[in-house]
């Protein structure tokens, strides 16, 4: 009896030694932590193909719409004060119709997603800026107007934050505001406007309300 719960125990203590044996060498190649739980399309933050991600970018439609948008702000690490470098963003939006418009020959997530959207990646302050222009709600008007946002950490998988919401949309109800949870910080900005164009500001705590983040 001795001898066989001996086994036993060595058999379970080499099999937590080979999990994290496993774990170890995933961490090594660099396998993804992940965090967030499901997001359907947030693989399209990959789909930005051979273009160099800066700290600006500017959103198709930008020149021809209005109103214009620039958002702007920093994003930090879990603890909120320090700023995250190498972090990429990708926003997406509907057009002035609420519509996600494509142009027909789009491939992987653009045909859902449409081409008016962006990435940035941040730079040593954490710094990122998109100029787009104002989306329109969906055309049978039971959404608040919004723009998507996913972010890629270079140690963990893609996971999306709370949208841009704004903040005097008057589908914006209480209902409404109180369904969003805040991921990576409340999305509900103010936009103000300065030199005819619409200044938003938000800044992004990674981690913040975002499930198995460590």
């Amino acid at each position: 009896m001795i001898e066989s719960k001996m086994i036993k125990h060595i058999f379970i203590a080499i099999l937590v030694m080979a999990f994290q044996s496993c774990q170890s060498q995933d961490n090594a190649a660099g396998t993804d932590i992940l965090v967030g739980g499901p997001c359907e399309g947030c693989e399209a933050i990959h789909e930005y193909g051979d273009k160099k991600l800066a700290t600006i970018d500017t959103l198709p439609g930008f020149k021809e719409n209005e109103p214009k948008l620039k958002i702007m702000g920093t994003v930090f690490q879990k603890d909120g004060k320090t700023p995250a470098e190498d972090v990429i963003l990708y926003i997406y939006h509907t057009n002035r119709k609420g519509i996600y418009e494509t142009k027909g020959d789009e491939e992987g997530w653009a045909r859902r997603h449409g081409f008016i959207r962006g990435w940035v990646k941040t730079n040593a302050n954490g710094n990122y800026t998109f100029y787009t222009f104002r989306p329109a709600s969906y055309p049978d008007r039971n959404v608040p107007e919004h723009i998507h946002l996913t972010v890629k950490e270079s140690d963990k998988n893609e996971y999306y934050l709370e949208g841009y919401h704004f903040d005097d949309d008057p589908l914006l109800t209480n209902s409404e505001r109180v369904k969003l949870r805040k991921r990576g910080g409340s999305g509900i900005v103010t936009p103000e406007l300065i030199g005819g164009i619409y200044l938003v500001q938000r800044d992004i705590v990674l981690g913040l309300n975002i499930p198995d983040y460590d």
